[in-house]
């Protein structure tokens, strides 16, 4: 509801002074301009999430994915000992984690979802400090091919999309560590 009354803000702001200046042709102009450069994004972006969909679906079918999630189960025993002593819960949170590495936020999200309610159970309506592990791991979720990051920079015309992955890597390899410290920090200091 409030996103509502920002962008309402920001239109009417633009409209008035837009006619104050004299510009509202400007403004109008600018506008359709955002909208055709919106949908030509949004058609380029969904072919190319068609094609890692299709993909991850492959990786499903030849039982890949789930070679690549029981790579990292002894890692994720070690985060989410709990939640790995329920076999449905670990699939669900492993083949988040392979779908995250993909770099496959939309496949990844409802595999984080069924992990999240499977750990919810029994926590009484506050989140487990495993879950808020699970929530960092899923929210800054290390990339080996940030096929998302790839298909804008594909889809705005860059020549050579996948030239970021060592920033990538670092980046996302830093940024699960500190979620993934600060949980831990913060868990420690609310048992005291």
């Amino acid at each position: 509801m409030e996103m509502a009354w920002v962008w309402t803000g920001m239109v009417t702001l633009s409209l008035v002074f837009g006619l104050a200046s004299g510009e509202l042709d400007a403004v109008a102009g600018a506008a359709l301009e955002g909208a055709r450069s919106a949908i030509e994004l949004s058609l380029s972006m969904a072919g190319i999430l068609c094609l890692w969909s299709g993909v991850m679906e492959i990786m499903n079918a030849c039982g890949l994915s789930a070679g690549l999630a029981r790579l990292f189960r002894p890692v994720l025993r070690r985060l989410l000992p709990d939640a790995c002593r329920d076999e449905e819960t670990l699939a669900a949170v492993s083949a988040n984690v392979s779908a995250n590495l993909l770099g496959l936020g939309n496949a990844a999200t409802p595999l984080g979802i069924r992990a999240a309610r499977r750990m919810a159970r029994g926590c009484g309506g506050t989140a487990s400090d495993e879950l808020c592990r699970l929530v960092v791991l899923n929210t800054a979720s290390i990339q080996l091919l940030p096929t998302t990051i790839a298909s804008v920079r594909a889809a705005a015309g860059c020549a050579a999309p996948f030239d970021i992955l060592p920033a990538v890597w670092m980046a996302s390899a830093l940024s699960v560590a500190a979620g993934l410290l600060a949980a831990w920090a913060l868990s420690r200091g609310r048992r005291r």
